[in-house]
C-alpha cells in the first residue's frame, strides 16, 4: 500500500489547508439548517405548551358539564358525636328530627367455662355447620384436632359466610387457666347472627340424637356455647318513624342520602341543602384555569421592545385563531337557553383590562341564593357555555385537531434538517476528496519541479567556466 502524505513535497500542510477550506464551504449551510431547526423545536415546544394548557382548562370546563355538578347536597348533622350524614345529587332539600334509637352489633359466641384446659387439647372428631341467614359452610375436625386446629380451620375454610374463630385465655376460677374458643360474626346485624350445629356420628345430620350427648365434638356445641355479645340491629328514628338496618348505616330511608348512626342520642337534626360552596369552588376553578391559559396566551405570544425578545407563536396564525374563538365564546352572550342568564358578566364574572376573568363573589352569592338551578343550566345546557367551550378545545386539542398537525409537520421539518445535513456532509466529502486530489497533484509538480532546478543548478556548476565559488 503506498504511503500518502500531503505536503511533504511542497511543505504546505494540505490537510489542514483542505480541512479549513471544506469548513468554509460548508458554515453558511449548516448555519442555516442550524437556525431552521432551533427554530422548528422551539415552535414544536410552544405548541406542546400551547396544547397542555388548552387541555387542561378543558379539564376544568368538563366540571361544569353536567348538571349534576350543580346539584350537588350538602347533609349536615346536629351533632356528628351521635349521626353523620352524606347527601347526592338526588337528595331533596330539607330538614329531619333524628334518633338513634340503638347501635348494630356482631354476635359473639364463645365456649362455657370448664372445657378446655389449653388451647392444645383436643376437640373430638365430626362435621361443624355454620349458618348466618342463607349463608352455610361446614368445617371437618379431625379425632386428634385441638383448639387450635378448628380456629384455624374454621378461619381459612372456603365459603366462609363471615365467621371469625379466636382463642381466649382466662383464669378458670380455681387458680388456673383455661382456653375458650370465641366465634365472632364480622358483620353486624340480626341477619348475620350465627347458628352452629354439629355432625358428630357422620350421618350427615346435624344435631340428631347422636349429636346431642355432650361429648366429643359436640360438647364444643350442645349447651356448651353462650352468647356473650348479642347480634343487633342498628335503629333510627327520623321524624319519629323508626327504621332499622343491619348496619349502623341507612341509605334507603331518605332518597340520596346515607345517615351512619355514632352513639344513641335523640333531639338531634339533619339538614339537606344545595351545596353552594361546592359550586363556587368549581367557578373559581373555572376562572383560575382560564386566567392560566390567558398567561400563555401572553407569553407565546408577546414582544419585548427592549430585548427584542419575541414569543414563540408571536403572529402565529392557529395561536390567534385558538385566541379569539375562546375569547368570544367567553365574553359573547349564550343564545338559545331556558336560563336567566345568558352572559359571564350576569354570573358577576367580568373581563379586565388584561383579558384575564374577574369575580364579584358577592353578586355570585346572590345568583347562587336566588338562582341556583338556572346557574347549571348556563353552563351544562346542549348549548350551554362549558358544553361549547370543551367542543371548541376538543377540536384543537384532539389527535387529528389543528395543533397535531401543526406540530407533526414541524416534525417532518426537523426531520427534513437532518436528511438536508447529511446531503451536506456527502458534498462536504466529496469536495474534500477533490481537494485533497488536487493539492496531491500541485505537492507532486511542486516537488518535481524543485528536484528539476536542484539538478539543472547542479549541471550548470560543472560547466567549463562556471563560476565555482568552492574553488
Amino acid at each position: 500500500m503506498a504511503i500518502s502524505s500531503p505536503g511533504i513535497g511542497s511543505g504546505l500542510d494540505i490537510s489542514s489547508l483542505v480541512s479549513q477550506l471544506v469548513a468554509a464551504e460548508g458554515a453558511s449551510t449548516a448555519n442555516r439548517l442550524n437556525r431552521k431547526e432551533t427554530e422548528y423545536l422551539a415552535d414544536i415546544s410552544a405548541f406542546g405548551l400551547l396544547k397542555s394548557s388548552l387541555s387542561s382548562f378543558q379539564s376544568t370546563v368538563s366540571g361544569l358539564k353536567s348538571l349534576s355538578d350543580f346539584q350537588q347536597r350538602t347533609a349536615n348533622s346536629s351533632d356528628s358525636n351521635i349521626f353523620s350524614a352524606t347527601a347526592f345529587s338526588t337528595a331533596d332539600i330539607s330538614s329531619y328530627d333524628i334518633e338513634v334509637v340503638q347501635l348494630a352489633q356482631a354476635q359473639k359466641l364463645i365456649s362455657k367455662d370448664g372445657y378446655f384446659a389449653t388451647s392444645t387439647d383436643t376437640v373430638g372428631a365430626g362435621t361443624l355447620k355454620f349458618t348466618q341467614d342463607s349463608s352455610s359452610f361446614t368445617v371437618t375436625v379431625g379425632a386428634s384436632d385441638t383448639v387450635e386446629d378448628v380456629r384455624d380451620a374454621i378461619n381459612s375454610a372456603t365459603g366462609n359466610s363471615g365467621v371469625r374463630a379466636a382463642i381466649l385465655v382466662v383464669d378458670d376460677g380455681v387458680g388456673g387457666i383455661e382456653s375458650k374458643l370465641v366465634f365472632s360474626a364480622t358483620t353486624t346485624g340480626l341477619d348475620n347472627a350465627i347458628t352452629v350445629e354439629v355432625d358428630e356420628d357422620g350421618n350427615s345430620q346435624y344435631n340428631d340424637a347422636g349429636d346431642i350427648d355432650a361429648t366429643g365434638l359436640s360438647r364444643l356445641i350442645n349447651a356448651n356455647v353462650e352468647e356473650s355479645v348479642a347480634a343487633l340491629d342498628g335503629k333510627i328514628k327520623v321524624d319519629s318513624q323508626l327504621v332499622s338496618s343491619s348496619s349502623n348505616e341507612f341509605s334507603s330511608v331518605l332518597n340520596g342520602v346515607t345517615i351512619t348512626a355514632k352513639s344513641v342520642g335523640s333531639g338531634e337534626t339533619l339538614t339537606v341543602a344545595e351545596d353552594k360552596a361546592s359550586v363556587t369552588s368549581k367557578i373559581n376553578a373555572f376562572i383560575s384555569s382560564y386566567n392560566t391559559l390567558v398567561d400563555t396566551f401572553t407569553s407565546l405570544s408577546s414582544y419585548d421592545a427592549d430585548t427584542e425578545i419575541a414569543g414563540a407563536l408571536l403572529g402565529d396564525s392557529v395561536l390567534r385563531s385558538v385566541e379569539s374563538s375562546i375569547r368570544q365564546y367567553i365574553t359573547s352572550p349564550v343564545s338559545g337557553l331556558s336560563s336567566t342568564f345568558s352572559t359571564l358578566a350576569e354570573l358577576g364574572i367580568t373581563t379586565g383590562d388584561d383579558g384575564k376573568l374577574v369575580l364579584d363573589q358577592a353578586e355570585l352569592d346572590e345568583v347562587l341564593e336566588s338562582n341556583f338551578d338556572d346557574l347549571g343550566a348556563f353552563f351544562t345546557a346542549t348549548n350551554g357555555l362549558s358544553t361549547k367551550l370543551d367542543s371548541l378545545i376538543e377540536g384543537y386539542v384532539n389527535s387529528t385537531g389543528i395543533i397535531n398537525s401543526r406540530t407533526d409537520g414541524l416534525q417532518t421539518s426537523v426531520e427534513g434538517i437532518q436528511e438536508q445535513r447529511e446531503v451536506l456532509d456527502r458534498r462536504l466529502g466529496s469536495l474534500e476528496s477533490r481537494l485533497l486530489k488536487q493539492f496531491g497533484a500541485l505537492d507532486a509538480l511542486v516537488n518535481s519541479l524543485q528536484n528539476q532546478s536542484s539538478f539543472l543548478t547542479q549541471q550548470l556548476a560543472n560547466l567549463p567556466g562556471a563560476f565555482n565559488p568552492r574553488k
